[in-house]
């Protein structure tokens, strides 16, 4: 039986603090997205998780396959984005301090009034590693996140990293829609973890 594979030891075991983010460009163009973009966006996403139930997705960057957060890719609502996510994105990691920050997964997540994410883990290969980053775009009273064995209300334009690894769960209880960028993060410097190398083909190239 093969040994499960090791967390990165720089990743949060709770939730971590990474302060206040400059929101405000890239909210205004996420409230003015259209109801049919969400509907397209959401139906060839590809993280058709079921803990997930009708939480919908706009996907930016994903990676090519569960085992190597290292191989990710652009989506097509990558190019038109990017503008406004770089910076947002550049704001939040910025205590980490690392010279080859990488984002292997960047999406938009909109849970409506009434809505859940089921209680689960982040349990493939890919998601071990990088740090998992909250920055909530819009919130309310009734929406409550459970990570890293407390619940919280995680406030509009404050940056979070949550512990993806142990059991979290999130509920919308309000009457408005909680939307949130959510992405990881990992240093391209940092030593691969040893029990990488079986999981990769010989063909595979860093």
């Amino acid at each position: 039986m093969s040994a499960i594979p090791a967390a990165n030891p720089r990743k949060t075991t709770t939730v971590r603090p990474l302060g206040p983010v400059d929101i405000g460009a890239l909210l205004a163009a996420v409230l003015a997205i259209p109801e049919d973009v969400w509907a397209v966006e959401n139906a060839g996403k590809p993280n058709k998780f079921e803990a997930l139930d009708a939480t919908r997705h706009i996907v930016f960057r994903f990676i090519d396959g569960p085992r190597d957060w290292r191989a990710s890719h652009d989506r097509p609502a990558w190019a038109p984005w990017r503008a406004l996510l770089e910076p947002v994105l550049a704001q939040a990691v910025g205590d980490y301090g690392y010279a080859r920050g990488a984002f292997p997964r960047v999406m938009l997540a909109r849970m409506s009034s009434g809505g859940v994410i089921h209680p689960h883990v982040d349990a493939n290969s890919a998601a071990k590693w990088p740090h998992k980053i909250h920055v909530p775009l819009t919130t309310n009273l009734g929406v409550v996140s459970f990570f890293g064995g407390a619940e919280h209300r995680f406030p509009v334009g404050e940056a979070v990293e949550v512990n993806n690894l142990a059991p979290h769960w999130v509920r919308n209880d309000g009457d408005t829609d909680r939307i949130h960028l959510i992405f990881e993060y990992y240093d391209a410097d940092q030593p691969d973890p040893d029990w990488l190398a079986p999981f990769l083909s010989t063909s595979a190239v860093r």
